[in-house]
């Protein structure tokens, strides 16, 4: 099916250091003076639609991402294939007119609904873990960690912190409804603003075959959605006049929303099963499940209020302790929640407090990427850690309510299918952090080449010293110079790159030589980032290609998509993102293809972070080894340049 062969994209999207990190705005940044800055979509008419390359350019581009992965008769066959396609008789003329077309149709990008769709909408295997994206928020000091997090109760470190940050991302909605966020741009050239439209009050809806997606701009709504021991509630952060409610107020209605569900359940004899645990599970079986459910009329307002939320709000409290105290079993639960447990997964935003105050995210990833709502929960740690001077308390707050649900026995059972199917998940993914404190971006500089290029080139030649062969890898361009630009790959694996990994170890190879091949390979990444995130890489276009194809006849027809190199250069062994910076920000995925690694980075200034996962089933790989050879590659890499600087 083509939304499989689409590929699930990296969680995060990220690119070459010539792209936007994750990294907050100033301080000023909510403000409602919208003569201090420029307007958040002021700069939209401004900005370029995204370029459809040409059929020769992409496969030529194409062709020199297989050469590291094909033995010569394999590229040969490749190479006829994409030939054929290419050529005045073949197929891929006939599809790139109907892309044309599609992007003369197109209100703003030939991509934007292409992606959506294929990439996203259609998959129908859970995206909780999948697809979702988390990250371990750094700890703050003024939230310090209580000395015991008693099973089952909130904490006063964990209501506290989490009523700042929801107030910070309040602030942050409001601005975006106003238009005085302030429009991003690097070097003076501005990026698209679009998907801050969908980052509150968005939900993803499961329906059969292909899901939907619900927002409204501005985001209006009153409330958002606190998930407590498994229960939904909405609760109130605006009044009816659309006051907002302030930090006193917000934390008073956390409390008295945890106090409520506590009541609830002490009179229940048994819990209702948790609906929020079906978006867990796979995405047919939810389609399923909420089809019956709108059946009810109470469910169909209980599922509106669920999807009109500004964003979750997560107060984990029955967690084990080492899961709240160990960084990397804390990035592991904000990834799996164990078995998908105290989450609703088709939110855009949901916070996850646990009851020492640290905090993590977990993010559905179709309607924005990482690095747009990175940005926003980068500002709001910022202003967290400053004074806040609180504002009035809004007259007529409502209260918390539980939110309720007539479920069905059926439903029930789907239910307990999702949570099993979780938990399934859950115990196959391993989650794991490095932390490289020999040197940082600070030492890479000096050697005169960028700190992303110089990650990547490690990692391909940790990846070989590993398994002993090239491994296809993906890393995310950002294409937010475009209108409603969203992300293109960078195929990290090039010919210059696999030359380096197998000279690295060779002995008969003098270091000079060796340092000439690292600097090819430099070169060579550099050159596919810039390209990528000027709307020239491959997989995008050939995305939309294959999307034309309008009868099983013209797939095999395509043979450039028939051919088995296709599959192959898109089973990304490793699948990356840059996240830089990580002292405040350490991003969490799974692996895209069940035999290998899901690989998230930051370059800090005096260290290097990366988290690094895994499925256990696979017979292939071993993250825990894996990341020793990591570790070696960077300090042999060091100690290389270290020589090359004294001679």
């Amino acid at each position: 099916m083509l939304s499989l062969l689409a590929q699930r994209p990296a969680a995060f999207c990220t690119g070459s250091r010539s792209v936007l990190s994750v990294t907050a705005r100033s301080r000023n940044n909510y403000t409602t003076d919208s003569s201090q800055q420029v307007s958040t979509f002021a700069n939209q008419n401004k900005l370029p639609r995204l370029p459809i390359p040409t059929l020769k350019a992409t496969a030529t581009r194409y062709l020199k991402t297989l050469r590291p992965l094909l033995d010569n008769s394999e590229y040969a066959r490749a190479e006829r294939a994409v030939s054929s396609f290419i050529s005045i008789s073949g197929l891929g003329p006939v599809l790139q007119r109907r892309l044309q077309e599609v992007d003369r149709q197109a209100p703003a990008s030939w991509l934007e609904n292409i992606w959506v769709q294929k990439a996203y909408l259609e998959w129908r295997e859970p995206n909780y873990i999948n697809a979702n994206w988390a990250a371990l928020l750094a700890d703050n000091p003024n939230f310090p960690a209580v000395g015991d997090a008693p099973p089952g109760q909130p904490t006063g470190p964990q209501l506290a912190r989490a009523a700042r940050l929801i107030v910070h991302l309040l602030e942050a909605n409001d601005a975006i409804n106003q238009g005085t966020l302030t429009a991003d741009s690097q070097r003076g050239t501005p990026m698209c603003m679009n998907q801050f439209k969908w980052q509150f009050g968005t939900s993803r809806i499961a329906r059969p075959g292909c899901d939907g997606l619900v927002n409204q701009y501005p985001s209006t709504a009153t409330h958002i959605l606190v998930m407590y021991r498994d229960q939904t509630i909405e609760v109130p952060v605006y009044n009816n006049a659309g006051q907002r409610a302030s930090l006193v107020q917000i934390t008073s209605q956390l409390l008295q929303a945890t106090r409520r569900v506590d009541d609830l359940l002490a009179r229940q004899a048994q819990p209702q099963p948790s609906v929020a645990n079906l978006t867990a599970g796979n995405r047919d079986n939810w389609a399923n499940a909420r089809q019956i459910l709108e059946k009810d009329t109470a469910n169909v307002e209980s599922l509106a209020k669920v999807d009109s939320a500004l964003f979750g709000v997560c107060l984990d409290v029955n967690v084990d302790a080492k899961d709240i105290y160990d960084p990397e079993r804390s990035v592991a639960l904000f990834t799996h929640s164990n078995s998908g447990c105290n989450r609703w997964f088709d939110k855009a935003i949901q916070l996850i407090v646990l009851g020492n105050g640290r905090v993590g995210v977990n993010c559905e990833h179709t309607p924005a990427d990482a690095l747009t709502t990175g940005s926003l929960l980068m500002e709001a740690m910022e202003k967290e850690t400053g004074i806040y001077k609180d504002t009035a308390s809004c007259a007529e707050l409502a209260e918390p309510m539980p939110i309720q649900w007539n479920v069905t026995p059926e439903v029930v059972k789907l239910i307990d299918n999702a949570q099993k199917e979780a938990g399934a998940l859950a115990g196959n993914l391993r989650m794991l952090l490095g932390n490289m404190t020999q040197y940082g971006a600070q030492w890479i500089k000096t050697l005169g080449v960028s700190p992303d290029a110089y990650f990547q080139v490690a990692l391909q030649a940790a990846y070989f010293r590993h398994h002993g062969k090239p491994a296809p890898t993906y890393e995310t361009s950002s294409l937010r110079r475009f209108l409603h630009g969203r992300t293109e790959t960078i195929r990290s694996c090039s010919e210059e790159s696999l030359a380096f990994s197998k000279v690295f170890d060779d002995k008969d190879v003098s270091l000079k030589k060796k340092l000439q091949y690292f600097q090819q390979a430099i070169a060579a990444h550099l050159e596919y980032s810039k390209a990528a995130s000027l709307g020239q890489g491959v997989d995008r276009h050939l995305l939309g290609l294959r999307a034309q194809i309008q009868s099983s006849e013209e797939a095999e027809k395509a043979l450039l998509f028939q051919d088995p190199s296709y599959i192959q250069s898109m089973s990304f062994a490793m699948s990356t993102s840059n996240v830089t910076p990580g002292e405040k920000f350490r991003g969490a995925f799974a692996p895209v293809i069940p035999d290998g690694y899901g690989i998230n980075y930051a370059m800090d200034k005096s260290d290097l972070k990366f988290s690094i996962s895994e499925w256990l089933s696979s017979p292939v790989t071993d993250a825990t080894a894996f990341r020793e050879t990591i570790y070696k590659t960077l300090s042999d890499l060091y100690d290389a340049g270290e020589y090359a600087k004294r001679q």
